[in-house]
């Protein structure tokens, strides 16, 4: 990976661009950055010591471009895709800067029954109990030999043993948005002593509803020193909100926003909708020995497609919000270790799912929104290893390819050698289309001519129009986040069992 030998700090709000796929020395502001260290970090040894027992030797480019900033004290906006370190980068230098201030005073407020009792220090929040889960995992891994608590808050499970851990005192408190809220009105939470407060995917919490709650949250944080803010795109609405809640950030962006990974292939398959259920068992059963992640629109497409794939002999399982959470937990370790080899999710429940060696991401629906795209198949081709992606699309979501197209400013090439290929012709008319004039006939756009159409076949059964096997594919015409998650404990320990009870809303859940 990338690392940079120094950071212009003195250049506030600049945007530092990298690659992650690039290895070469970066330039940014007429100044190189090359190659370098965790140890030229200058992180505790207690930090190098819990990294170097990872595995890890040189930082990715955010976690070198970032660490440096949140040790000064800075605020920070930084824009990163899933996949490139990210919460290293703003876990590392939030144990450093706790432990330079292990034995800070309390708020005068707190009255707790004991006197070992810790104040939140550091707050995390994200959108997903998965993410929140794998976060947590992560300041436990990094935080091993520095003594310092932490903890994890979401819904979806039983609050009591949530509940014990706060009493407890945690340094590092990592939460769903609606979880938190609903612990802090119950009077368990006591955020007046909170420091650093980071807000990761940012985003996708907005996507899912979640802003009225984070500026609750965030208006009972009042002494903050210091907030990182961390999104894999950034709209408008992401930069009015950094504007608002940090204080003078410096802005890091690693690799263009909205812009796929350049280690993932990637393809798209024609297919009327109705044989998309046969198209992917055949696809899986080419790929049968590949860990493989299928995104659907709807919990209910997931179970279906779920079904369909194992009365065809193919294991797979199904992840989403309907799900319990320990049974969605217990369902991503079983996917960790390949049984079953073929998970379906929603994007919900698959956003901020860090699992290493996914070959395959399957767009069995494509997204409404084309940044969604980005974030399904940046699963695959993560930490320097290579992937495939690819997008099923019927007449209807020919719309979407295009937009998907215009986002990323790349073709996605269409294959046509598979079983199910049809000439999908015209996209569907949209309001973002107009018919064509009277007297006029729409050309397919996906490439026929009609020498080519001379040469297509129709199924006399079915009534399907194919077109015989390619062996090149051609470019689309159409332009253009393994243990179960610890609930609290010092770095190391066990976690309590947990409930299974319900959550107070449907969104808390998440």
């Amino acid at each position: 990976m990338l690392g940079f030998a120094r950071h212009r700090s003195d250049l506030p709000c600049q945007w530092l661009l990298a690659s992650v796929a690039d290895r070469t020395a970066l330039c940014f502001s007429g100044k190189c950055f090359y190659p370098m260290s965790f140890e030229s970090l200058k992180l505790s040894s207690t930090l190098e010591r819990a990294v170097k027992d990872k595995g890890y030797h040189t930082p990715t480019p955010i976690q070198a471009s970032t660490i440096p900033v949140v040790l000064a004290g800075r605020d920070l906006m930084g824009c990163a895709q899933t996949g490139t370190g990210k919460t290293a980068a703003f876990a590392l230098p939030m144990l450093e800067r706790l432990l330079a201030k292990k034995d800070q005073a309390f708020h005068p407020g707190n009255k707790r029954r004991h006197a070992n009792y810790r104040p939140v220090r550091a707050l995390v929040l994200a959108p997903t109990r998965e993410l929140v889960a794998q976060i947590q995992n992560s300041c436990l891994d990094y935080g091993r030999h520095t003594g310092l608590r932490s903890a994890a808050i979401y819904g979806g499970v039983n609050q009591n043993p949530q509940v014990r851990a706060l009493d407890k005192g945690v340094d590092i408190l990592v939460a769903t948005p609606g979880r938190l809220l609903d612990l802090m009105n119950q009077g368990h939470i006591d955020l007046r002593n909170v420091a650093i407060l980071v807000l990761d995917e940012a985003d996708q919490m907005l996507d899912m509803g979640f802003l009225p709650d984070l500026k609750r949250i965030v208006a009972a944080v009042p002494q903050r020193e210091q907030t990182l803010m961390f999104s894999a795109t950034m709209p408008d609405e992401i930069r009015l909100l950094a504007e608002k809640w940090l204080r003078d950030p410096e802005h890091i962006q690693v690799s263009p926003a909205a812009t796929p990974v350049k280690a993932v292939k990637q393809s798209v398959f024609f297919v009327e909708a109705r044989h998309k259920p046969q198209l992917l068992a055949h696809y899986l059963q080419s790929n049968a020995s590949t860990r493989t992640l299928v995104f659907a629109r709807t919990k209910h497409g997931a179970d279906k497609i779920v079904k369909h794939l194992i009365k065809q002999g193919i294991f797979a399982a199904a992840i989403h919000g309907n799900k319990s959470q320990n049974a969605r937990m217990k369902t991503l370790d079983q996917f960790k270790s390949e049984r079953p080899p073929v998970l379906v999710a929603t994007d919900i429940a698959a956003r901020g799912l860090d699992v290493r060696g996914i070959s395959h991401v399957v767009n069995y629906e494509l997204p409404e929104v084309p940044e969604t795209y980005v974030h399904r198949i940046g699963r695959t081709g993560r930490a320097g290893a290579s992937g495939i992606a690819t997008s099923f699309c019927d007449r209807e979501e020919r719309q979407r390819l295009t937009r998907i197209e215009r986002l990323t400013k790349q073709r996605i090439l269409v294959e046509e050698n598979h079983p199910e290929y049809v000439n999908q012709g015209p996209a569907v008319v949209t309001s973002e289309e107009r018919p064509p004039r009277r007297g006029q006939t729409s050309r397919p756009r996906s490439g026929g001519d009609a020498r080519s159409q001379d040469r297509q076949t129709v199924n006399r059964a079915t009534g399907d129009v194919k077109k015989p096997h390619s062996k090149k594919p051609r470019p689309a015409l159409a332009a253009g986040g393994e243990r179960a998650p610890v609930i609290v404990g010092e770095a190391g320990s066990e976690a309590p069992k947990r409930g299974n009870g319900p959550s107070r809303r449907k969104r808390r859940a998440l």
